[in-house]
């Protein structure tokens, strides 16, 4: 397994995260340079990030602006 060194990523906080609630960040840039897009939880900057591909981090987005992730 490869690892990738996420220590300079530039983490970008998503626009539909709330303060003090659900926040997620990314980090887009490394799409040009591994083609992947990091994503990870920015109440727990030094937790896990997960790696989606281009096409995985779309269907992820699009799943959740269309609330298929929506919880009771």
């Amino acid at each position: 397994m490869t690892r990738i060194d996420l220590s300079r990523a530039r983490w970008v906080k998503s626009s539909h995260s709330s303060d003090g609630g659900n926040c997620v960040e990314f980090a887009p840039e490394f799409t040009a340079t591994h083609s992947l897009i990091p994503v990870r939880d920015s109440k727990d900057p030094h937790g896990p990030a997960l790696l989606f591909t281009e096409t995985a981090f779309t269907a992820f987005v699009t799943a959740v602006k269309t609330g298929r992730f929506a919880m009771g």
